[in-house]
């Protein structure tokens, strides 16, 4: 028999063992597309007698490192997983069936998979099985962790998010260009670690040019969690001896472009190792974002940061396709003279606007650090 709980009745042991599984997802974030991040903790007698969580490249799963620490104390225990253990075979058995086999008397689960291949069968697959399930437990936190993998089986799209750095009234840059550094060291760090929890990094042809940007991780014991590069660059004007295209070999470089480009420099592209994702074109002769980002999810990718520039902004801003806001604010002010966050994108009246409700805020620093979400 399975019981779904409030958080009002979720006894506090249950919620501080799923606490502990939804940190140990988190280490997965950024390395395990396209498979979601999923937490371990398995309880017995009160003790912590397995954990694990989602390996890079999505496999082993959670479930399997657990168990595989548990040994023979898994008999008997209990299990708080962070997503709904599956139930399809694919390159790996079931976790479902596996945690049968090692004898579990009881599984906590945060939130149901919503990939039609599991959807509710891995929790039938253990109840009929005779073991109790619980489900719902921390539901809001795991489904927000794994916002990128629900969005791409459910709308066909990654969860992007829109990362700003800017002055108290919204400048990113001097009329000349300037920006490095608005905000301090601490702000920076944080932003380099929201990289390493994301799968893809993407900015506009524009900063690419501009900036001659890396776009990798730099924070010591992080480097290897780079994500992958994206630019948008509908024409390919990218040189070729941008560090972006210089280091593909290295890093993982993708561009999305315009369908029918020069086939020559397409090609001198792809011998620097370069992947080219070619796009239709929108009603503005521009890359159609919806199309490309159809096209990231299409090869696994969940969760896009979007880093510049002021273009892009607009863009996906004008299309309705930024998911969450993290917005950098250094305690300074710069004045009509400076470059704006986003440029013009349409905005005719008051209801126009893209909205967002803030769910996060704190100082990095001498610097704010604010979070919202799309309403």
């Amino acid at each position: 028999m399975s019981a779904a709980t409030t958080e009002q009745t979720q006894p506090e042991s249950d919620r501080a063992h799923m606490r502990a599984a939804l940190a140990l997802a988190r280490r997965g974030l950024g390395t395990v597309w396209p498979n979601p991040a999923v937490g371990c903790v398995i309880v017995k007698d009160r003790r912590v007698v397995g954990r694990g969580w989602t390996q890079p490249g999505g496999r082993p799963h959670a479930e399997t490192e657990a168990l595989a620490m548990a040994g023979r104390d898994a008999a008997g225990a209990t299990v708080y997983v962070t997503l709904e253990p599956c139930a399809h075979h694919g390159k790996t058995p079931p976790c479902a069936e596996a945690l049968i086999s090692a004898g579990v008397i009881r599984v906590v689960v945060a939130v149901e998979d919503p990939d039609s291949r599991v959807a509710g069968k891995g929790l039938d697959t253990l109840r009929r099985a005779g073991i109790v399930v619980t489900t719902g437990v921390l539901e809001t936190e795991a489904a927000d962790l794994n916002a990128g993998f629900f969005q791409r089986v459910t709308v066909g799209r990654p969860l992007v998010t829109l990362k700003l750095a800017s002055t108290l009234d919204g400048r990113i840059a001097t009329h000349s260009g300037e920006s490095r550094w608005i905000t301090g060291d601490v702000a920076r760090t944080a932003a380099h670690l929201l990289r390493a929890e994301t799968d893809v990094i993407m900015v506009g042809s524009g900063t690419a040019l501009h900036d001659n940007p890396d776009l990798t991780c730099r924070l010591p014991g992080l480097m290897e969690r780079s994500p992958v590069r994206v630019v948008v660059d509908g024409r390919l004007r990218l040189p070729l001896t941008s560090r972006l295209v210089a280091s593909a070999s290295e890093n993982p470089t993708w561009v999305l472009t315009l369908e029918g480009g020069d086939p020559a420099r397409r090609e001198a592209f792809e011998d620097a190792g370069v992947d080219i994702v070619e796009v239709a074109p929108g009603p503005d002769g521009a890359i159609d974002l919806s199309l490309g980002l159809e096209a990231l999810a299409e090869s696994g990718v969940t969760r896009v940061l979007v880093e510049g520039g002021a273009h892009l902004a607009a863009a996906l801003l004008r299309a309705d396709l930024v998911d969450r806001l993290v917005w950098f604010r250094a305690p300074a002010l710069m004045g009509g003279d400076g470059l704006a966050a986003a440029v013009s994108f349409g905005i005719d009246h008051l209801a126009q606007m893209p909205r967002f409700q803030r769910i996060d805020v704190h100082p990095v620093g001498g610097d704010i650090m604010e979070t919202y979400s799309r309403l």
